[in-house]
Formats: C-alpha cells, sequence, structure tokens
C-alpha cells in the first residue's frame, strides 16, 4: 500500500505538510490552500507554486511544492 505526502516550501526553506497536491503557477495562502480568483484585495501574502519534485520510498511518495511570494503589484491584477 501506497503513502502519499505532500509539503510546501517556503522561500526560506521552511517546510508544513499539507493535504492535497498543488499545480505548477497555482496561487497559494500561507496554509498551502489554493485561492480562489479574483482575489478580494492585493493586501494578501500570497504564494505561488514554482516547482514540483518528488520522493519515492517503498510504499512511500512525497511531494514537495516549492513556493515563491508574489508581489503587491502583480497581485492588483488578480483583484476585481
Amino acid at each position: 500500500m501506497m503513502s502519499y505526502e505532500y509539503y510546501i516550501v517556503f522561500p526560506e526553506g521552511d517546510e508544513q505538510e499539507i493535504g492535497a497536491p498543488l499545480r505548477i503557477d497555482e496561487l497559494v495562502d500561507m496554509n498551502g490552500r489554493p485561492l480562489e480568483l479574483p482575489l478580494p484585495t492585493p493586501r494578501m501574502v500570497v504564494y505561488r507554486v514554482v516547482k514540483i519534485r518528488k520522493r519515492e520510498d517503498k510504499g512511500e511518495e512525497a511531494s514537495y511544492h516549492y513556493l515563491e511570494l508574489v508581489g503587491a503589484e502583480e497581485l492588483l491584477s488578480y483583484c476585481r
């Protein structure tokens, strides 16, 4: 039986386990939850998934989703 684990990796290198996989270029909040567009305000902490790396061992697969911080100017284009 396979076990699947998912992690987000912040720009500083900290890791946090999340409950589901993410996609490249997906916008997420500080807890790794995908955000719905349009965003209500540009005054949010938003990350973008820029890289996904998988590690497999016997009976276990871990996916690491690397994040980058999205700047305030770019967030304006995602707002109403």
